[in-house]
Order: C-alpha cells, then sequence, then structure tokens
C-alpha cells in the first residue's frame, strides 16, 4: 500500500532493502506532501457510447476507486464488508499496481491478496474469472469477477507505484501518478506493457469505469485538496483528486462521493471495535498471508504493526462538504 521492497523471505533482499523493511516494520509510513497541479484535461461530457467496462446494474451499486489493493479493506472497512454482506453491486477498481517498484509477479501477489480478502468477505471461495478489456479511452485493464458472484468485480490498471516520496521507483523510471500529472513526465506505462496512458486518457479512463458501472455511490481516497490528505500516500491523494475532477463528467453528483482518510487516520478516535475489528483484522490478514511484506500469521500481529494497527482501529470516510478544502 505505500510503496517499498517485497520478497518471498530474508534472504532475497539485499542490504539497504533490509533495512529500509525494517523501518516500514518499526515505524507508521507517512508519505511525503508534495504540490499537486489540478486535474486536467478532464473529459468533456459523459462518456456516450457503450464502453466495453460496462456491467449490468445492480442493487444500491457502489463503484469504489482506490490508488493500491488494500486501500479499501484497511482505510473503508467495516463499511466494504457491510456493502457486500447486504447484497449491494460493488465494482472496484485499482489505479495502480501497488508494486513497490517489484515488478508484475508482487503486483499480482497483492492482487491474489485482495481477491482471497473478497472472498472472506463474501463467504466463498470459487473461483474468479478473468479478462482482458480494451477501453472506448484506449486504455486496457485487467478484470477478475467471481464466478459464483456477478454483482462483484475487480478492476486493474496497474500503473506504477509512486511511492511514499512521490517520487516512484528507478526499475518503473522514477515516475507515477504524481509526476504525469504535475507534467514531468508526457505519460504513464503500466506494468503490464499495457498502452500508456497521458493525463487526458488517465481521466478518460477513470471517467469510463466509474459510468460503466452506473453508481448510485462512489467510494475513494482522500483528495490532494483536503487537509486531511496532509501526510497520506501521494498516489492516495492523486487518486482522490482525480476521482473528485471525473466523477461529475461520468454523471455522478458531488454528494454521492465519500473519500477515505488514508494514513492521517490513525491522529483519529479509535471508531472500529469489538466484532467489527474482529472481523475487519480476519479480512486483512487474509489479504496479508499473499503479501510478503506486510504478513501477519495472527490478528495480534496484524494488530501490533506500526501504521496498520492503528488504521484498523480506525475508519473516516468524509463527503464533499466535509473534506477540509484548503
Amino acid at each position: 500500500m505505500f510503496g517499498g521492497v517485497a520478497v518471498g523471505g530474508l534472504a532475497a533482499l539485499g542490504g539497504g532493502a533490509l533495512v529500509y523493511r525494517e523501518i516500514r516494520r518499526s515505524a507508521a509510513p507517512e508519505g511525503t506532501w508534495v504540490k499537486l497541479s489540478p486535474i486536467v484535461p478532464v473529459p468533456e461530457s459523459t462518456p456516450r457510447a457503450a464502453s466495453p467496462a460496462f456491467e449490468a446494474p445492480g442493487l444500491e451499486t457502489t463503484v469504489a476507486v482506490w490508488a493500491h489493493a488494500d486501500d479499501d479493506i484497511i482505510f473503508a472497512n467495516p463499511h466494504l464488508a457491510g456493502l457486500i454482506a447486504s447484497g449491494a453491486t460493488l465494482r472496484t477498481i485499482f489505479v495502480t499496481a501497488g508494486d513497490a517498484g517489484r515488478g508484475l509477479a508482487y503486483a499480482q501477489q497483492r492482487e491474489a491478496g485482495i481477491r482471497a480478502a473478497y472472498d472472506e468477505m463474501r463467504g466463498s471461495t470459487e473461483p474468479w474469472q478473468t479478462t482482458e478489456l480494451n477501453l472506448l479511452s484506449g486504455a486496457r485493464v485487467t478484470r477478475f469477477v467471481p464466478s459464483d458472484d456477478p454483482r462483484l468485480s475487480i478492476t486493474v490498471l496497474r500503473l506504477p507505484d509512486g511511492n511514499l516520496s512521490g517520487k516512484g521507483f528507478p526499475t518503473t523510471g522514477e515516475a507515477g501518478l504524481t509526476q504525469l500529472i504535475n507534467g514531468l513526465v508526457p505519460v504513464l506505462s503500466p506494468i503490464d506493457d499495457g498502452p500508456t496512458l497521458d493525463t487526458r486518457r488517465l481521466s478518460e479512463t477513470v471517467a469510463e469505469l466509474i459510468h460503466a458501472g452506473r453508481p448510485e455511490h462512489v467510494t475513494t481516497n482522500i483528495p490532494h485538496e483536503s487537509a486531511f490528505a496532509r501526510g497520506d500516500h501521494p498516489d492516495h491523494s492523486c487518486v482522490g483528486s482525480l476521482v473528485r475532477a471525473v466523477a461529475p463528467v461520468a454523471g455522478v453528483a458531488p454528494e454521492a462521493v465519500t473519500y477515505y482518510i488514508g494514513y492521517p487516520s490513525r491522529h483519529e478516535p479509535v471508531n472500529v471495535e469489538g466484532e467489527e475489528l474482529d472481523a475487519k483484522v480476519d479480512v486483512y490478514a487474509t489479504y496479508a498471508a499473499q503479501d510478503p511484506v506486510v504478513t501477519c500469521d495472527t490478528a495480534a500481529a496484524c494488530l501490533a504493526q506500526p501504521g496498520f494497527g492503528q488504521w484498523l482501529r480506525r475508519s473516516y470516510g468524509k463527503t464533499e462538504d466535509q473534506l477540509r478544502l484548503t
């Protein structure tokens, strides 16, 4: 979720990487505050043609757009689990691969982990179907749908992780969402060799995916322009700002969007306790079993992780009029 180094065991880590991993485990991460340009250009109108990403409307559909696989289960649970339990329709989109500069194989581990977490919440381990979609925007995305539960889907763009510094990783050209939005790089290349995205194509892609879900509600990360974004991962801020800019173009009213506080939520009072906390930790531990950076064997071990233990005990969604815009 916050970039870095991920491998299967300590023997595979170099000296510097091992030190970085141990630092991450000893203190809660904090993102670098980087000035972000306005999200431009925004698509001119709501997508009109039928997108290949179109999904049949369901009951109380939510489209959720996140920077990394696990932002949802850490910052938006127990709301997320409640949606699934209620029978509502949930269409999840992950904009970056969360690859931490380690390549596609690690990103796919995280994707497998998030599917397992959704299985935990929906109470099924039936296989997921995988489809590649070529969008009207020109982007290519990968979609996962449970074979026994089409009201749920996960769509991934696999853009490179921007790192806690907002400067990306050497292995992906030291480029991420921050550099793209700020005009420091002309395009981003997905780590699965999909078509490159410039700022316009990125905006059109996110608008197309939101519109294709026909949502009543949208959830996403806190945007950069909110006071609650200070100290958050730069990728979180970029995605929140991107969704805030394009949601109206995708036919979603500002009051229908909920923004979840990320890293800075640890400064808010504890508000997830008891059975809700137990269930949230179980879902997180199921995900973490597939992510070698954050793996934890027991609920106590998960809650003892710096940063994660604090975030798991909290979940704060903000509406447009609660963002404390700066």
